[in-house]
């Protein structure tokens, strides 16, 4: 390795973490975040840009200085418009500071290599065309390179309170949180959480996502997700919650994205499903965040009771909804008691997804379906769409409400635990034998979720 590559790899490592968003107020934003390998000086190591918490695309070291630098100069501006002569200064700056590694070549290459990775970049992230070659990572091909997951699932509302009285606004009869050990009733305060999030920033996560239980039972949502600005934030809620207040609050805190859960268009068979009269208010909640210009997608649990989800799927539309997944049930919790009453198989689900894909190819929507081995992976492909793997470990871990780190937000039984995110160093937690273990799944195992094994719940 040259000396020039030498420097240009250490001033890229050393800046950690980077991280830039543009045009936040949408449409077209573009959150950018640039991860440094493990390992400093290997001649293999890449580094990867991770665009709108979504898609991954490596670098070679070079790139990843100019990212790194021009994203410093951007980042200057922090919070303020850019004008023609801001952003004439911030190529200069950049030039400037990579030809300090790179003294005999020319501004006009770095620049024009510059304009090229950024085409390439907001390209990819607002789903254009590029004429670059880009082919597919696999996150499990560059796990050996990770030292945290790209993304930490917060559970920062517990299910009850410490007189045991029942929190949530809604008892779902297919809660993955609701009878498990962890996550009943201690949670942590505004200050701990906080501290949290900033461990997980210092550890080189990009995403959070806030959940529960219901994460808008509490009154501090709105200043945790500021809190976490410099990443890449989402929301997972029932939409009871999601007054105009609130809704203002959320999209003031640069609030990524927002998943609302809705079982059904029909009241009667949504109500059923969460155990309350919430269907109006769910929906209520979904029209606020549409209206305030938040990004907004549902999900649907499908299962026996909803499985007319064309209906659903219009309805959802008819709201300004641009974007939906579907799953089958997780079988931790309250499912796993009963899922197999409510639950639908392989054909079934196949079915369903493969309608609401033409669906959604017809009106314009995007639709991913998110439960591992629940299709088969050709059958998958064969309608366009993305392939779910178990991602416990890997792509995403979870933090309980008392500040316990566990493999996945559907874990929770006392075997989940892998440390507490206050207490425990997280490379400690990131080499727990048991998250290496969930790390290393390979093949047929890494594309099932444990728990339809675990819980009987695999089937042709």
């Amino acid at each position: 390795m040259g000396l020039h590559n030498m420097i240009a790899r250490y001033r890229a490592y050393r800046a950690g973490v980077s991280h830039c968003t543009f045009d936040p107020e949408g449409p077209g934003v573009v959150r950018i975040h640039l991860i440094p390998p493990r390992f400093r000086w290997s001649r293999s190591s890449a580094y990867i840009v991770i665009l709108n918490g979504y898609y991954l695309l490596p670098l070679g070291h070079s790139w990843a200085l100019i990212l790194s630098e021009f994203m410093k100069e951007v980042n200057r501006f922090d919070g303020r418009p850019i004008t023609q002569a801001d952003e004439d200064a911030i190529v200069e700056r950049t030039v400037r500071s990579v030809r300090k590694v790179y003294p005999s070549v020319p501004k006009k290459d770095i620049q024009e290599d510059m304009e090229e990775l950024l085409g390439v970049l907001f390209a990819v992230a607002r789903g254009g065309d590029t004429d670059a070659e880009i082919g597919k990572l696999s996150i499990r091909s560059y796990r050996d390179e990770m030292t945290a997951p790209h993304r930490m699932d917060l559970m920062v509302s517990a299910m009850t309170d410490e007189h045991g009285k029942w929190k949530c606004d809604q008892k779902c009869i297919f809660c993955y949180a609701a009878g498990q050990e962890l996550g009943k009733t201690s949670e942590l305060s505004t200050e701990q959480w906080k501290k949290a999030i900033d461990r997980l920033w210092a550890a080189r996560v990009p995403m959070v996502t806030f959940t529960g239980g219901e994460p808008t039972r509490r009154a501090d949502i709105a200043e945790l997700v500021a809190h976490a600005k410099r990443m890449v934030t989402r929301l997972n809620t029932n939409g009871v919650g999601l007054t105009p207040e609130l809704v203002r609050k959320l999209k003031e805190a640069g609030l990524d994205s927002l998943q609302v859960t809705l079982y059904s268009d029909d009241a009667q068979i949504h109500n059923a499903l969460v155990g309350c009269e919430h269907h109006a208010d769910t929906v209520r909640g979904i029209r606020e965040a549409v209206a305030a210009g938040l990004d907004v997608s549902v999900n649907t649990p499908l299962c026996k009771k909803n499985s007319d989800h064309g209906k659903t799927l219009a309805f959802i539309h008819s709201l300004g909804v641009r974007f939906v997944t579907v799953s089958g049930l997780i079988c931790t919790g309250m499912a796993g008691l009963n899922h197999e009453e409510y639950d639908l198989g392989s054909d079934e689900l196949l079915e369903i997804v493969s309608n609401a894909k033409v669906f959604c190819d017809d009106h314009g929507m995007e639709i991913d379906f998110t439960s591992p081995g629940l299709i088969d992976e050709e059958k998958l492909e064969a309608l366009g769409m993305n392939v779910p793997m178990c991602g416990a470990c890997l792509s995403n871990i979870a933090i309980a409400p008392d500040g316990t780190v566990v493999p996945c937000q559907s874990w929770l039984g006392g075997d989940a635990a892998l440390g507490n995110i206050l207490t425990d160093p997280f490379k400690r937690i990131w080499n727990h034998p048991q998250c290496k273990s969930l790390r290393d799944m390979s093949g047929a195992q890494a594309m099932t979720c444990p728990f339809r094994t675990r819980n009987g719940g695999d089937r042709a």
